[in-house]
């Protein structure tokens, strides 16, 4: 293993492109974040398209080049310049193990998958400009980014493309078209015991809108509302009894933990009016016609009561054309996953492994799973050890599995000391047994790789970058 043994946090930041250079598309020398190895090199720029960029090269560079893609969706008009270099400073492992480092903050916030795998494949392209091809690329996508990591390699990854390999920690791999819909569920469900978002008094909207265009609510005030119906910060013998029944009732009926109530909650309302207002021209893509909610202390009532609505299929046709996956994948796959990730189910796994399967092409993926418990990040030893299995299959040919990765950990923890939690025999059950599947949703691919070509003709399909 090159590199040196981690030590310390991230305590500097790269400069950002100044705005005079705004689209100098040239990489600039600029100062590491602190913890990267001694004599790494890094340099910031912003792309034709005005999305900002962290380039790291390693002074015991291994020839090999990771290009990052991040979660989300960030939500703002314009690419933020921090993004890739906190990013760079979260995944200084990937440097610290030999590899050139390249990540894009994306040309814009919200939504848009293509939008970020496009701009992921562009500063692929600036780092071959300035330093060469490397001896092999792979993408690396967590959360969010793990879609985004995945459509890259189905658009540009084709056999004989520039990566050899991709590796997807902790990715929302069900797509935007089914990955969403326990969102949706909240937030009817959230509304139908709280009533308060809106408010009778404001005026409404429906609520596969998010949000409706205009609003001024911040995310402090949407967890005052939550805390107001739920006491969800409050320790339990502080709840009213009203407050406690609807905690129970929403968490019982969504399945979602406690723990991140709130973060979802907040997707369902500032993403979902993002992806509604801002993608999608006001046209609904979400659904919840023919679903049975259950788990709560009235079942009768709640489905005689929340919220319904059909997605309006011009919509559901554009949000699944930019971030659905059709499985159409011909190089190495390698997926981390923590089974009690609160964020990105571990069911999402499922999806990909299914639609892997119906396009005929799963001999191309490996799935590993991690006894962790968080979402946005998991073990340095473990993303050492996934890397090292990921690219020894692209230079070999021989297809790890699930007990040799876990095998490999413990030589990493010597230098990291992180741990190693792999759980080789874990299989997650089937997405829908997990989030409520709509009517003719059971069956992967979302899209399949005849639909995606059909819709790419049609013009103006998808979302706009």
């Amino acid at each position: 293993m090159a590199g040196l043994l981690l030590a310390g946090t991230l305590a500097g930041a790269l400069a950002p492109a100044p705005a005079a250079q705004a689209q100098d598309t040239g990489p600039r020398p600029a100062g590491c974040p602190a913890g990267l190895p001694a004599g790494a090199s890094c340099w910031t720029g912003t792309d034709a398209n005005g999305a900002h960029y962290a380039i790291a090269v390693p002074e015991r560079w291994n020839g090999g080049l990771v290009v990052h893609a991040h979660g989300g969706p960030d939500l703002g008009d314009a690419s933020d310049p921090a993004r890739s270099v906190e990013d760079l400073g979260r995944w200084r492992v990937i440097v610290d193990q030999g590899y050139a480092w390249a990540g894009s903050s994306y040309r814009r916030g919200g939504y848009g998958t293509r939008m970020a795998a496009a701009d992921t494949e562009k500063v692929r392209r600036l780092f071959v400009e300035k330093f060469g091809e490397p001896r092999r690329t792979y993408v690396h996508g967590q959360s969010w980014g793990g879609d985004v990591a995945a459509k890259v390699v189905e658009t540009y990854a084709g056999k004989g493309g520039p990566y050899d390999g991709a590796l997807l920690t902790n990715g929302v791999l069900g797509g935007g078209s089914r990955g969403y819909d326990y969102r949706v569920d909240l937030r009817v469900v959230y509304q139908y015991y709280c009533a308060n978002l809106p408010r009778p008094e404001e005026p409404q909207y429906p609520l596969w809108q998010g949000l409706r265009r205009g609003s001024t609510l911040t995310s402090a005030g949407l967890r005052a509302r939550l805390q107001e119906c739920t006491g969800y910060a409050s320790s339990p013998g502080e709840r009213t009894a009203l407050q406690q029944r609807n905690l129970d009732d929403i968490l019982n009926v969504t399945g979602i933990p406690e723990r991140t109530l709130e973060s979802h909650l907040r997707f369902s309302v500032f993403t979902f009016r993002d992806i509604v207002h801002e993608r999608l021209g006001g046209r609904n893509p979400f659904s919840n016609r023919g679903v049975r909610y259950s788990g709560s202390h009235d079942d009768k009532a709640l489905n005689a009561g929340v919220e319904r609505f059909s997605a309006d299929p011009a919509a559901v046709r554009d949000l699944s054309y930019d971030s659905d996956l059709t499985g159409r994948v011909a190089i190495p796959v390698l997926t981390l996953h923590a089974t009690d990730d609160p964020t990105a189910f571990v069911e999402h796994e499922a999806a990909y492994r299914d639609t892997l399967r119906g396009a005929g092409r799963d001999r191309w993926l490996v799935q590993t799973f991690t006894g962790e418990h968080e979402h946005s990040a998991l073990s340095d030893a473990e993303y050492a050890t996934s890397l090292a299995a990921l690219d020894r299959w692209a230079r070999t040919g021989q297809r790890p599995t699930p007990r040799s990765v876990a095998a490999s950990c413990p030589a990493f923890d010597e230098v990291y000391g992180t741990g190693c939690f792999y759980d080789p025999g874990f299989r997650p059950a089937p997405y829908a047994s997990r989030v409520r599947p709509r009517p003719g949703g059971t069956s992967w691919p979302a899209m399949s790789a005849a639909q995606e070509q059909a819709w790419s003709r049609v013009p103006g399909v998808g979302i706009a970058p």
